[in-house]
């Protein structure tokens, strides 16, 4: 059913071309100037015009017309001259083209006629003609003169001729078989060359058109005396048969004219007259003397079928007389020309998935040839997918359709070699080749080198700083492997990608749109998305890790031991501290990364360097030696902090060490100091609270120890109250400090002997405090006891100063994770401890 509606298209679209649509348009007319409209005159739509290619394939050289598809008009393009495009002289001058309208293809053959107009004026080939007429010459002898050309047609030709007032001459007008017009001097009254040697006459040739143009000649006619016996042909006319492309020097025929008269007035000269043309003179030759016509150009059937020689023999007598004669060559075919190739349509790019059966090009056949030399065939290059279609109507045209499915990735374009050949004898053929590129269709996603890529961008770089560029590839062609890159949104704390980073769409190029702190923000992670152009498009994308590199933009931060305000810090020691012992401890923080937050500690300042000794690594201050009554009572140390980054940032802290003979109070107090830098981090806050839960668990399986060991003796009434209890009141004090209190510092304490007793001296407690503070007399409640009682609970006090000792070991290790505890203090308090217990 197909096959037939496609037969049925291709029959009314080839009739529909065979109807040959014409205008008529005056020649010289103005570029622009409309000559028809085609889409009213040929039925079509003008909306649908505008969406379908047209084209004019006109049979010249030049583009003289074209179409306006949203008018559908036919207008000029370049002016037309129907003299250069019709330089035969005919009555008629059509210009031939046809219309190619596609999608649906139709064709529409057009003939425009060109009318002439009177834009030439006539004019003779030469402008003065001298004549010798003998004064013997007989009335009604004739004088041919030289016709005037005037390239326009039909009235715009040249009309008549005129010639000036004469008493002895006139001029008669003849008409050639092709319609020339020639003209003949007639001698009206006989000439007495006594009267008058010359007679100078003008010959005008008028033309017919408006306004009237004309051309002049001179006419010289010189009286000579009698030779009354003009030369004479055998024929008038003389037709020879010869065939085209004859070799030069080839004679055509020889001419034999005779002459009645004797001597000189019988010697003959032959010529060729002003009738015959400048074209066909310059094919033949013709030699004065002996009348031997022969070949001296290229005798070409296709240029001229046939050649009319206008021959005159002249004799040498002193008036010489002449005679005419007409030879007509007629010129026959050989097979000399090529069969030619007219491609009046092509699709030089089609998809790759163009359907099998549409047309690539429409192609012409001609041949200039007649007969078999001129019946040519089309055929192309074997192992393509295309075929040829011959029209049925039109056997000279050509379809050239696709036979079978292309694929752009196997092969991405065809040189397509279209022959022709014709029948002549020898066999002569012709080529031209359709190259015929596949457009790619967009069936390839972009593809970027590296899956992952991981970019270091340093911390406080400089808004819009480049990162990186990520460029994809796509092997697809032009919009389908033009790429648009962007980022795919994602939220990280409710901040949007698009706001941190910005991709440059066209060349992949990463920027940063924010300087970056690597203390706040140490990674990011989202996607780069490549799109192409392509319909429908193709995308990929690719995953993104940009990692803060740290800059060394902190400095250490003293938080131990803690400053009010940058106030000095005071601290009061024994005299009698031992060589080596621990005086004070400088903590310091940094939040940059682990190289650059690797602190040393020096001195920078010290009241006696023999005294004291500084670890660089952990900030222990120790003394060297014991104090001697020589050494000041205030040492000032000033210690510098230094991290590891380039170039090193540094703090520093002032610390007055104070050196005590006596004990200073009988109470001391531990107060909460909130601090000023944050340092909680989740993975410090986990190991807090991991290892405070084990040291919870340690305490209470001492104390159940303890008190099962208290319950196997019995203390006297007034001992066990007085010092036990309030140590394991103070141990739980310590603990619970040591573990809820998330904001607070431990102050020093200090161990001072007196001649009455041992004190724990703490810093005075803030009002609020929840800390209790008691005292230990030497002497109360321990000499009433029994020795046994006194023993036991010696055992019972030094197993609960052991526990202290292994609590305060394990809040020390906590603490050495999480440096905001003074560990200064907790050592005073084991001294402490230690001292009651085992002293």
């Amino acid at each position: 059913m197909n096959f037939w509606i496609t037969v049925f298209v291709v029959c009314a679209v080839w009739r529909r071309a065979l109807s040959v649509t014409r205008y008529s348009i005056a020649e010289e007319m103005e570029r622009g100037s409309v000559v028809a409209n085609l889409a009213s005159d040929l039925g079509l739509e003008l909306g649908g015009l505008a969406q379908r290619e047209v084209k004019l394939d006109i049979f010249h050289n030049k583009k003289y017309l074209d179409v306006n598809k949203k008018t559908g008009e036919l207008y000029i393009v370049e002016k037309m001259d129907r003299e250069y495009l019709c330089p035969m002289k005919t009555t008629s001058c059509f210009l031939k083209l046809d219309v190619i309208i596609e999608s649906p293809l139709r064709i529409f053959n057009i003939e425009l006629g060109i009318t002439d107009i009177n834009d030439n004026a006539p004019h003779f080939r030469r402008d003065r003609v001298e004549l010798d007429v003998s004064e013997s010459a007989s009335p009604g002898e004739r004088f041919s003169l030289p016709n005037a050309v005037d390239p326009d047609v039909g009235i715009n030709t040249i009309k008549t001729y005129k010639l000036s007032v004469s008493d002895h001459f006139t001029i008669e007008i003849q008409t050639g078989s092709d319609g020339t017009q020639y003209v003949d001097l007639v001698l009206a009254k006989s000439l007495d060359r006594e009267e008058t040697a010359v007679h100078n006459l003008i010959l005008t040739a008028v033309d017919g058109g408006v306004p009237v143009r004309s051309g002049t000649a001179n006419i010289i006619v010189h009286v000579q005396d009698t030779n009354d016996n003009p030369p004479r042909f055998d024929k008038q006319t003389y037709t020879i048969n010869m065939t085209e492309n004859s070799p030069l020097g080839t004679l055509v025929m020889k001419l034999n004219a005779t002459d009645l008269d004797e001597g000189l007035n019988s010697e003959i000269v032959y010529s060729f007259t002003l009738y015959t043309s400048e074209k066909t003179q310059d094919v033949f030759a013709l030699n004065p003397n002996t009348g031997e016509i022969t070949v001296t150009g290229t005798v070409d059937y296709e240029d001229m079928k046939f050649y009319e020689m206008h021959i005159e023999a002249r004799d040498k007598g002193t008036h010489p007389l002449l005679g005419q004669c007409k030879v007509v060559v007629h010129v026959t075919d050989m097979n000399d020309n090529f069969p030619e190739i007219t491609i009046q349509s092509v699709k030089n790019t089609v998809d790759e998935n163009i359907p099998v059966g549409s047309v690539i090009a429409l192609v012409g056949i001609s041949d200039r040839d007649t007969g078999d030399n001129g019946k040519a065939s089309l055929s192309i290059n074997q192992n393509l997918p295309f075929i040829l279609n011959q029209s049925s109507d039109r056997p000279m045209h050509y379809k050239l359709i696709v036979s079978a499915p292309l694929d752009r990735e196997l092969v991405p374009e065809y040189d397509i070699l279209l022959t022709v050949t014709d029948a002549g004898t020898p066999l002569l053929s012709d080529n031209e080749t359709i190259h015929l590129h596949l457009l790619d269709v967009n069936d390839n996603a972009p593809q970027f080198p590296q899956s992952f890529y991981t970019i270091r961008v340093m911390e406080n770089n400089a808004p819009g700083a480049l990162l990186s560029s990520l460029t994809a590839f796509d092997p697809d062609l032009h919009e389908n492997q033009y790429l648009v890159y962007f980022i795919l949104e994602k939220e990280i704390a409710n901040t949007s990608m698009s706001m941190l980073f910005s991709i440059n769409p066209e060349n992949g190029n990463l920027y940063a749109l924010k300087t970056f702190d690597y203390e706040i923000e140490k990674d990011f992670l989202f996607h780069i998305e490549a799109r192409d152009s392509g319909s429908p498009p193709l995308s990929s994308n690719v995953t993104v890790h940009i990692i803060i590199v740290d800059q060394n933009d902190n400095a250490p931060v003293i938080v131990s031991p803690w400053r009010a305000h940058g106030s000095v810090v005071e601290e009061k020691i024994p005299r009698s501290t031992d060589k080596g012992s621990l005086v004070a401890k400088v903590i310091a923080l940094d939040t940059d990364s682990v190289h650059n937050s690797r602190i040393t500690y020096q001195f920078l300042q010290v009241t006696d360097a023999t005294l004291f000794s500084l670890d660089q690594y952990n900030g222990e201050i120790r003394t060297m030696r014991m104090f001697s009554y020589r050494d000041p009572r205030h040492q000032r140390l000033v210690v510098i902090a230094k991290d590891n980054g380039e170039p090193a940032l540094s703090a520093t802290v002032t610390i007055k060490l104070s050196t005590m003979e006596t004990a200073v109070k009988a109470f001391s107090d531990m107060t909460e100091v909130p601090l000023e830098y944050d340092i909680f981090s989740d993975l410090n806050l986990y190991l807090v609270i991991g290892l405070g839960s084990v040291s919870f668990l340690l305490l209470i399986t001492i104390l159940v120890t303890i008190v099962l060991k208290c319950q196997k003796v019995k203390p006297s009434k007034a001992a066990a109250p007085c010092r036990n209890s309030v140590i394991s009141e103070r141990n739980s004090t310590i603990a619970d400090s040591t573990l809820v209190s998330n904001d607070a510092y431990w102050y020093s304490l200090f161990l001072a002997e007196t001649r009455k007793g041992k004190l724990v001296v703490r810093q005075p407690v803030p009002k609020g405090s929840r800390y209790i503070v008691s005292s230990l007399p030497r002497g109360t409640g321990l000499t009433d006891t029994s020795d046994s009682a006194a023993s036991t609970l010696q055992v019972g006090t030094n197993i609960a100063y052991f526990s202290v000792f292994l609590i305060l070991y394990h809040i020390e290790f906590v603490f050495y994770f999480f440096p905001c505890i003074q560990r200064q203090q907790l050592f005073k308090t084991y001294t402490y401890f230690k001292f009651l217990g085992w002293s």
